[in-house]
Order: structure tokens, then sequence, then C-alpha cells
């Protein structure tokens, strides 16, 4: 199948058959995938607080440092902190653009140092917020450390007159053909316009035109923390394959209520197969 053109890509964010375009964004991604859909459940860590020790019910396939880091030994000893903690279980650490913005002009020796530390992946990479991305995801991958995860930081329309989605979707594909190594794309925003919030309508448009339009990129991405449930289903039926940020921790409402359960349930009655992976892309099932 040839990949959409951003031309048709705008053309589908701006039309109003919702079902129609959910139904393309749909047929792509059972193409791809069949019914398979992933889940990561993640625990997260900030940079300046690490704790020496798991809580007691996380089973986490992702341990995942966020926040900024104050300098770059402040960085190398929250990595060595959070391998310690996770015991085995993949690491990923910090915003690229965060690392961009504490090592100006020494990304080399920085991507290195995290790498000898033992960082294997970034976090993240907000494409909206990397001027040279293509530069930048080089001089990682040249040191050993990945960037398999791409996002979007603010919402379109903002007031800092952020890009609209059809074109961070192309600036996705373009990065792909020029440096690789992306494995899943997650297009809705981290944070959202005040002045002009999306709606559910608008996100779900939006997750399929990235499926339609991203034919080199394996899998699109809905955070299960940060849009809730029933829009990550409703999601994963127009064009989503993969699920972030479950919870590791079970709760106090028992393991059917779990975090785990809810995810596995929902998958399941939108008629597709829940399959858990860790966060470096590996079945744990």
């Amino acid at each position: 199948m040839t990949a959409m053109t951003l031309e048709e890509a705008e053309a589908l964010l701006g039309g109003r058959d919702l079902i129609a375009i959910g139904a393309r964004g749909d047929d792509e991604r059972r193409r791809r995938h069949g019914a398979r859909t992933t889940f990561v459940r993640v625990l997260e860590v900030h940079v300046d607080a690490v704790p020496a020790s798991l809580p007691p019910s996380a089973a986490a396939g992702e341990v995942r440092v966020v926040g900024r880091p104050g300098s770059i030994d402040a960085a190398v000893d929250a990595v060595t902190r959070a391998l310690t903690l996770a015991r085995g279980t993949p690491v990923t650490a910090f915003s690229l653009a965060d690392l961009v913005a504490l090592a100006p002009g020494q990304l080399p020796r920085l991507f290195a140092t995290l790498h000898d530390a033992g960082l294997q992946a970034v976090a993240e990479a907000p494409v909206d917020r990397l001027p040279d991305a293509a530069a930048i995801i080089r001089a990682a991958h040249d040191a050993g450390v990945k960037v398999p995860r791409v996002t979007v930081d603010a919402a379109a329309n903002d007031a800092r007159d952020v890009p609209v989605p059809g074109v961070l979707i192309q600036r996705v594909a373009d990065l792909q053909r020029a440096v690789g190594g992306i494995r899943v794309f997650a297009p809705l925003p981290r944070t959202s316009s005040i002045a002009h919030p999306s709606t559910g309508y608008d996100d779900v448009k939006t997750i399929a035109a990235a499926r339609l339009l991203l034919d080199d990129v394996e899998s699109i991405q809905v955070d299960w923390a940060l849009y809730g449930p029933k829009l990550a289903q409703v999601a994963l039926t127009m064009g989503a394959d993969d699920v972030d940020a479950v919870s590791p921790l079970q709760g106090d409402l028992g393991r059917r209520r779990s975090p785990l359960e809810e995810i596995r349930a929902n998958i399941t009655a939108a008629g597709l197969e829940a399959v858990e992976r860790d966060g470096f892309f590996a079945p744990r099932d």
C-alpha cells in the first residue's frame, strides 16, 4: 500500500465523516498488525528522586526517568540509580529536547556519557521541540543510544504557533527516512492548548491520519494515563496499535480491578488481542 500524501492527510483531518476516516485507519492498522495490540506498563521515576526500591506491587515492563536533569552529572546519577532499581527491567530516560537544552553543543559527549552509564534508549523525542531532529537523533545513534519513540509536546493552534498535526506527521515521516530507528509515534499532544483545546473527535482523526501517512513507522501509540481508557480504546479501532503508560501498580481494588486486567479487558472488548511488551518492545507474555 502506498502511503498517504500530506495533502491527503490534511484533507482527512479536515473531513467530517469520522466513521469513514476511522475505517480507513483501522483497515491499515489491521493490514499491518491484524488484531495484535501491544501495551506497556511504565513506572515513572523523577530524575531528582529515584527511589531506592520498587513499590511492593509494581510489575513494570519499563522504568522511565522523567524530568529535566540539572546537570550531566545529575543525569548520569539518575540513570545509574534507575538501572539499580529496575533489576533488569528496561530503563529509558529523558526527553531528547531536555537533553539538547542541558548540553547545547556537547551532545555527542552527553550521549556517550549516558551510554557508558548504561542507558540504551531515550524515553521520547518531541518532534515539535527539535528544530534539527535528524542531526540530534543521529548523534544519539552514533553513541549507541536508541531513540525509538517520537511524541508531540504541544497541541496545534496554540499561542506558540505550533504546527498542525498533518505537518508534524509528515515531519516524522521525513525523520524516519533520514535516520531510521523510530518504532512508535504518539501523535496526540502531551499538553493541551487552553485557547483551542482539541476534542476527542479531533484526536481520533489525528490517530487515523498518522497511521495512514506513516508508511515506515511500525506502531501508532496512544497514552493510557494521559488520554484515559475510553479514548484509548476508541483510538485502537482507528489506527493505533500500542498503548503507553499503563500503571504497573495493582492498587487497592484487587487483581480483577487492577490496571493490567483493565487494559486487557478494554483491548479484548474492542475485538483485539492484548499483548504485553516491555520498554524495548519485546513481548512479556
